[in-house]
């Protein structure tokens, strides 16, 4: 089957979703989790096959791991979605005019979703999950590095839909060559909006490339800042979990902006950091406040390339600010929006740092780590968008909807 022809069968299928009641949906998610647990073997097999064709040393490498623990959190996060309201039919607002006529603003799904993404096995059923409850069908391309993954789930989706009587032309893969890309980007009429997930790179080609409607998920350039009034203690946990917790992911740690005035517990700061043989590169300042107290091979002095970097790796950098008003300069001019922190506890400085940085998600006294759609109790997420328009952070179940208007009259006609 080539593109086109999957294009028109996931367009076709669609149709049936809105006959789906909550019930129906949650049935088939259940056996899906279940389905997932059985075949665990399955899925590691062709995800060894994907994983044999990378090297360990590439960023990459750890979003495509699966294991059992892995697939098993993702099967927890299927569960919690199903416990989830449905985001389907619920009245936005609801009004009667002058002229008796009754309009009410309701919810429905988008229609088809189509997701390109990289090398985030993970994705094929966090994507399907979410649009399957919220009444989408989805179009997949995943990337070569992940081909065999991607398949082995895809077939296990569709074979659940099958043994529950619905039709598996819902979800469609993709071949992972770039040609169906160029497809997917230009399907106007087949698919209603396309979430690319990945690199900058991808990002920037789907949303400078694409004819059809693309919701923009952005890459993750992320500081904390630890401010003149920070604690040392909550400090040295929340970097050390914001940078290493999982080193691949958007929402991991980039730069650590630190108060000249707190100079001297930057060593205490970064203490746990190089037990996770952290790279660090730090500014002047920095680089003589740890010298001599973090491992020499591990210490490097920063330059320009530093700073605004997704590093997805055991890297970061290091920037010291004269004051408050600089720690937001320099964030206003890196950020990518994605997740921003401070560490104070200082209300008024809290207060303000809120209010002045432009980001998806912006945190306080705690680790950036937490900007997930699962830890939002969202139930899982389909991407975390940095843009402003429609959606915003991480996209679950009511951002995959729109709506539209329902008009109830008893006759009346317009002067």
């Amino acid at each position: 089957m080539n593109c086109t022809e999957q294009l028109h069968k996931v367009k076709e299928a669609s149709r049936a979703l809105c006959s789906l009641n909550s019930e129906g949906i949650n049935k088939v998610l259940q056996a899906l989790a279940s389905s997932l647990k059985i075949n665990i073997a399955k899925i590691l097999e062709a995800n060894q096959k994907d994983l044999a064709k990378m090297s360990t040393d590439d960023p990459k490498y750890d979003r495509l791991l699966l294991n059992e623990e892995r697939i098993y959190a993702i099967t927890t996060d299927i569960e919690n979605t199903i416990q989830l309201p449905t985001p389907l039919g619920r009245i936005l607002s609801e009004k009667t005019l002058d002229n008796g006529l009754l309009i009410k603003k309701v919810s429905v799904a988008l229609g088809t979703v189509g997701v390109i993404y990289e090398a985030r096995p993970n994705v094929t059923l966090d994507v399907f999950t979410l649009c399957f409850k919220s009444g989408n069908a989805c179009i997949l391309k995943g990337g070569s590095d992940a081909e065999n993954s991607n398949k082995a789930l895809v077939a296990i989706i569709k074979e659940t839909l099958k043994q529950e009587q619905q039709n598996p032309d819902i979800i469609q893969l993709l071949p992972s060559a770039r040609e169906a890309a160029t497809e997917l980007m230009n399907a106007v009429g087949f698919v209603d909006v396309l979430i690319p997930r990945g690199s900058q790179n991808l990002i920037n080609s789907v949303r400078q490339n694409s004819k059809v409607p693309v919701i923009e998920t952005g890459a993750g350039i992320v500081h904390t800042y630890f401010d003149k009034d920070g604690d040392i203690e909550k400090g040295k946990e929340i970097v050390c979990n914001a940078k290493t917790r999982r080193v691949s992911v958007c929402n991991a740690l980039d730069c650590l902006l630190i108060h000249k005035s707190r100079l001297s517990d930057l060593p205490t700061i970064v203490s746990k950091l190089s037990k996770q043989k952290v790279e660090i590169y730090a500014d002047e300042e920095a680089y003589s406040s740890i010298k001599g107290h973090y491992p020499i091979h591990l210490l490097k002095k920063a330059d320009s390339s530093s700073f605004g970097t997704e590093f997805l790796s055991l890297r970061m950098s290091i920037k010291t600010v004269n004051d408050f008003q600089a720690a937001l300069d320099h964030i206003y001019k890196y950020s990518s929006k994605h997740s921003e922190a401070i560490i104070s506890e200082n209300n008024q400085t809290i207060t303000s740092f809120y209010s002045a940085v432009d980001a998806a998600a912006v945190y306080s006294n705690t680790s950036t780590a937490f900007t997930d759609g699962a830890q939002f109790g969202l139930g899982a997420e389909i991407g975390i968008s940095t843009q402003k328009l429609h959606a915003r952070g991480p996209m679950a179940l009511e951002e995959l909807t729109s709506y539209k208007w329902l008009i109830a009259g008893n006759g009346q006609i317009r002067a």
